[in-house]
């Protein structure tokens, strides 16, 4: 049989990723397969960067916690494919986590509102949600 958590403990494990992470992290969109890790060195061209708000995700409920305001580049950095992203802190540095980008409905851990992503014009995130196993 598996561990399994309460939804306290798990609601408690997603909550102190904001915490830990701080206010107005960096999420940078990028082409090409992610790093096998965050302490790998970045990989792929930067096509979008986008500085979250300051409070950027929800309360944690059922084990799970969703991205909270807009998360949008008003202006991409490059032309492309999006296919991964980092979340850094603050400094744009620091990444804390990595995973997939897809456009909404095509799987990936985030969605964004269209793909390619073109050099100068909106990018948005449409969703993002992180969940805690141990159900």
């Amino acid at each position: 049989m598996a561990i399994q958590w309460s939804t306290t403990i798990r609601n408690d494990w997603l909550d102190r990723i904001e915490v830990n992470v701080g206010t107005a992290p960096i999420i940078k969109i990028r082409t090409g397969a992610p790093p096998a890790n965050c302490a790998a060195a970045d990989t792929g061209t930067v096509l979008a960067t986008i500085t979250l708000p300051s409070d950027w995700m929800s309360a944690a409920a059922s084990g799970s916690k969703a991205k909270l305001g807009t998360w949008a580049d008003s202006a991409a950095d490059a032309s492309g494919i999006p296919a991964h992203f980092r979340l850094y802190a603050s400094d744009g540095t620091t990444c804390h986590m990595q995973g997939t980008v897809t456009e909404t409905a095509g799987g990936g851990d985030m969605t964004i509102d269209s793909s390619p992503i073109i050099a100068g014009l909106l990018t948005t995130i449409t969703s993002f949600t992180l969940s805690a196993g141990g159900a």
